[in-house]
Parts: structure tokens; sequence; C-alpha cells
């Protein structure tokens, strides 16, 4: 397939439409993905960074304009398991263990007994857990759990891995490596992946690029290539153009909440 992966063009989403109550929640959003990027959405609460997400996945229907995902509607890309997805919970089922929890899309899909048990050791191997196979979520740290959700969301081998906010319920240390852990299996699987976060430390070591919104209804106001070499590692987070992006992107989401508040469009 030549093109982008994903491509939204003039995405509009409101929530009860029509109700004195109703919610303007994305506007005008035009953005292209192309294949293996990592793109990062960054915006106050509430800019829709989260509907957006969903949209690309098929979870929420935009009310207007149109989702194509690798070459078609983004409700086909969801029938033909083109997606996986990791929320913020990392919502595994205690009475499972962590070998079966990884192989549930895989029994959902009818595969192969073979085919599953060699998916998820192959999985649970990229996520550094083959050791806890037979262990329960119960028995597992919170950043071990998503290290769990996210070699499930990849067992099927989807093109696209959307993640949203996967780490922010854990503490500084285990969310920084799990980011570094995080790169190295986008960098063995080739996964497209697009990543919501409210942290700029995060969005910028990441991304190939971070896509800036407004304050709801939720625009893009700026889309920033990092250009950090690859791969990344604890010292890129010391370096002078690390915060120099870093720098960038607050700037940008300073800008962006000045002109919502004036009413006037961020430049």
């Amino acid at each position: 397939m030549t093109g982008p992966v994903v491509s939204l063009e003039k995405i509009d989403k409101t929530f009860g439409e029509g109700a004195s109550d109703q919610v303007h929640a994305l506007k005008e959003i035009n953005l292209e993905i192309e294949k293996n990027d990592f793109i990062s959405l960054i915006g106050p609460s509430g800019c829709g960074k989260s509907t957006l997400l969903r949209v690309v996945g098929d979870l929420i229907e935009p009310s207007a304009g149109a989702v194509t995902v690798n070459g078609k509607s983004a409700r086909q890309a969801r029938l033909d398991q083109d997606y996986g997805i990791v929320f913020q919970a990392a919502t595994l089922y205690d009475w499972r263990t962590v070998a079966k929890n990884v192989q549930l899309p895989l029994e959902l899909m009818d595969f192969s007994r073979a085919d599953k048990e060699q998916r998820t050791q192959t999985m649970l191997e990229l996520v550094e857990l083959s050791d806890f196979a037979a262990h329960y979520p119960w028995q597992l740290s919170g950043g071990m759990q998503q290290r769990v959700a996210i070699a499930r969301a990849l067992a099927f081998e989807p093109s696209i891995l959307l993640m949203d906010e996967p780490f922010g319920a854990l503490d500084e240390m285990t969310r920084e490596r799990l980011n570094l852990e995080l790169l190295e299996i986008w960098r063995k699987t080739d996964t497209t992946v697009l990543f919501v976060t409210h942290s700029i430390t995060e969005a910028v070591f990441l991304s190939t690029r971070v896509i800036v919104m407004s304050a709801r209804p939720g625009r893009i106001t700026v889309d920033i290539a990092i250009d950090l070499p690859q791969p990344r590692n604890a010292d890129t987070r010391s370096s002078v153009r690390f915060f120099e992006l870093e720098t960038a992107v607050r700037e940008a989401l300073r800008v962006s909440e000045a002109g919502h508040e004036s009413g006037e469009p961020a430049k």
C-alpha cells in the first residue's frame, strides 16, 4: 500500500448534537500518519485527544468528515483487525493467567493451538515477561500489567497500535522505563503508533511527531517533527535538542491555550 496509513479529513465530532448540553469535541481535524510513525497527541484536558483516537479506531463515529485506514474505512479496518488498542487501565482478566490473557484475541480470532502458543511465547519474550506466563494479573506490578496489555494488543500483529495514556497511572520511574521498552517494541515490530499523553516529556521522548491540540473543540494547532536520533536512551532526555523540543511543545501548548481563551485561533 502506498500513501498514509491513517488519513483524517475534516473530522468533526459533537456529542448530543442538537441537545441543550451538546459538546463539540473535535473541529475540522486534518491529519495524515505515515507507516511506522510514532505520533503523540497532546493538549489540555478535555480537548478531544482520546475522542480522536477512538474515531481512528472506529470506537466512535465522527459527526462529519472521512477516516481512511490502510486504504479503507475505519470500520473495515477494525473488522480486518488492523488495530491493537491499549488503554490507561490494563483491563486484564484476573482469573486468566498472563499467557491466557495474551491469548484472548487469538482465541476470538480462531488461531490454531500451535499458533496461539507460538504467538504468546513470542509476545511475552518481546515484553520480557516469559518467566511470568503462569502468573495471574493480581500477582504483577502495574507496570508489568501494562506490558501484558501491550503484548495482548500486539499478539495478532496489527499494523496500528492505539494507546490511550497507557502509562498515566504509573510512577515516574516506572513510566520512564516503560517508555524505553515501548520504543524497543516499536522498533522490533514496525508498528505505526498513535499515542495519547498529557506529558510533554513523554511525548517528545517517544515520538517521531507531536500533534498539539487546542482546548475544546479540539483542533490541531501545531505538528512538530521530533528529530531526535534513534535509538533513544536515558541520555536522550539530557540532550540540548531534547530540551529545545520540549520547549517548542510547551510553547505551542501555551499559545494554543491563549488563543482559545481570547477567542482567536492559535497561529
